[in-house]
């Protein structure tokens, strides 16, 4: 089993959280153990980690990286919008920090028969928690043209999702990573159209991961509990690696941090809501060139930090 991952933004993440001795944590997507070994280093053995995954080869990763830090280690298998339900059962009522990490771990891109990747031939599962039914293939061979077209458009933000919904449907069985990635290339081929940096068939595969494992919804369902969970002065951070995730933490922070949602004629506040964060990244914070030189996948990620009032 392959163990070696590299957290991205270490450092950055390390100090947005400002973390001490004696701290509750939660990774919330805590993967095979990277920003979770590094958050331990900071709490000590007198503060507390609990660190939640739906992927259950990842938790062992994790289970074994981190048996030897010492500490309050507490590993939960789960979507982490039931955070508050698990940390309930664990009889924890508020914690100091919450991490996000939401991208995709290198165990699952290099892991061939997870089908999460068109480096190499595999069914489209593209299940984080292959416990869930719905697979990357049950959505091929199930949904309409139409529905297709709208999940590539919408998630993937692909020009031509038509085009590429059409072709699909039009060949019947749904076909294997590498079977879909060469349809896309063709019909970028044919298109006169050109993928960018990437490869054309990277916003099709990120997609159908999305709806596979409901990724927006959950992300959109589990922040606002995360900054319920937070001790004032506690802080979020959350990393995410595509504009459709940025967005979400970003319209999530500024509706937290903004408070009043009258409108802008009301000469007083009738609603009384008040703002319940500070914003500590005004901007998302980007990984440096040289960390992009050592972790190309790193290049996509973007960092918001914000801090309970």
């Amino acid at each position: 089993m392959r163990e070696a991952h590299t957290p991205v933004m270490q450092r950055e993440v390390m100090d947005l959280l400002a973390l001490r001795p004696g701290m509750c944590v939660v990774d919330a997507t805590v993967g095979c153990g990277g920003h979770a070994a590094g958050i331990l280093e900071r709490i000590g053995r007198e503060g507390m980690l609990i660190g939640i995954d739906w992927d259950d080869e990842a938790l062992a990763i994790a289970r074994r990286k981190l048996a030897s830090a010492g500490g309050d280690v507490r590993l939960r298998r789960g979507n982490f919008r039931e955070m508050q339900e698990m940390l309930a059962e664990e009889g924890i009522e508020k914690v100091d920090a919450v991490l996000f990490d939401v991208g995709l771990s290198s165990l699952q891109l290099e892991s061939a028969e997870r089908g999460f990747s068109f480096t190499a031939a595999a069914p489209l599962d593209m299940r984080m928690d292959r416990r869930r039914r719905k697979t990357a293939a049950a959505v091929l061979g199930q949904y309409s043209p139409a529905e297709l077209e709208r999940l590539f458009r919408e998630y993937g933000e692909e020009p031509l999702a038509r085009a590429i919904a059409r072709e699909i449907a039009r060949r019947g069985n749904p076909p294997g990573t590498e079977e879909l990635a060469d349809l896309v290339r063709r019909i970028y081929a044919r298109s006169g159209k050109s993928g960018g940096r990437i490869d054309p068939a990277t916003k099709v595969f990120q997609a159908l991961r999305i709806e596979v494992n409901d990724e927006l919804e959950n992300l959109q369902r589990a922040l606002p509990r995360a900054v319920d969970l937070l001790r004032s002065g506690g802080r979020i951070v959350v990393i995410s690696f595509h504009s459709l995730e940025d967005r979400i933490v970003k319209k999530e922070f500024t509706r937290a941090a903004k408070g009043c949602v009258c409108l802008p004629e009301f000469p007083v506040c009738r609603c009384g809501k008040t703002p319940i964060l500070t914003l500590i990244t005004r901007r998302p914070v980007r990984p440096s060139a040289e960390e992009v030189g050592r972790n190309p996948r790193a290049r996509s990620a973007r960092l918001r930090a914000a801090e309970k009032i």
